[in-house]
């Protein structure tokens, strides 16, 4: 069986995920930004919303590299801890690196004692390592439940081999989930090509936005905006089902 993560950045995207059949979303804010911590505000209406939602939520303090300061790594476990008081169903999904290109261990390490119970994903960060089969061992080693990666290619579907490696390596001791440009007319290939037990998708829909438009040279407002697509989460949902149904 095969789990469908959307990545979302707002509650009605979350709702809208779950209701098209995801089994689990990534909360973040400003994807445009690649993902940053969503606010304390936006955990508590989705928990009051859909408290049995399974939820992950990415913590990240800034847009840009993943390489945090003293200070920066203070606000990841502090934002780890208060995800984990407001959201009964919770993961966290970091990506600590250091500044030669390798997973920040002494960072992660803090984080996942940050977590206690809730599990912690390591995020595409992963795909930016050149020695990918050495930081998968960091991170079973450091007690990291998943880590959602393309095999270090431009998509899931380009990266099948080295996620197939991944999979292999990793013998159930850390999950590997298959992200990037996940889409519904070949996740089942995917799957059965690489034996990942989990994918990731963002599922995304530009809409035109509903504000007014701006009466002077000042404007915030491109005049579309981005949305979670259920017909796309609900497609790619069947096509999972319909191979486990073959």
């Amino acid at each position: 069986m095969t789990d469908v993560e959307i990545c979302v950045d707002d509650v009605e995207g979350a709702l809208a995920a779950g209701a098209a059949g995801a089994d689990r979303v990534e909360l973040c804010a400003a994807l445009s930004e690649g993902g940053v911590t969503p606010s304390a505000g936006t955990l508590a209406a989705l928990g009051a919303r859909a408290p049995a939602l399974p939820v992950t939520v990415l913590v990240r303090p800034r847009g840009g590299d993943f390489v945090h300061s003293p200070i920066e790594l203070a606000v990841v476990c502090a934002d780890v801890s208060a995800a984990r008081s407001i959201l009964p169903v919770l993961g966290v999904t970091v990506g600590p690196l250091n500044p030669g290109g390798r997973v920040d261990r002494k960072a992660l390490d803090a984080v996942v004692a940050a977590a206690g119970t809730a599990p912690v994903t390591f995020h595409r960060a992963f795909d930016t390592l050149a020695d990918q089969p050495a930081a998968l061992e960091e991170l079973v080693d450091a007690g990291v439940a998943r880590v959602l990666t393309s095999g270090g290619a431009a998509t899931a579907l380009a990266g099948a081999d080295r996620l197939r490696a991944l999979v292999e390596q990793a013998a159930g001791r850390i999950e590997v989930m298959a992200g990037g440009g996940v889409r519904a007319d070949h996740v089942a290939d995917l799957v059965a090509a690489t034996g990942v037990p989990a994918v990731h998708l963002r599922a995304a829909r530009t809409v035109r936005s509903v504000g007014h438009r701006s009466a002077t040279e000042v404007v915030y407002d491109s005049g579309t905006r981005t949305i979670t697509d259920t017909a796309q989460v609900a497609a790619v949902v069947a096509a999972l089902r319909e191979r486990r149904a073959g």
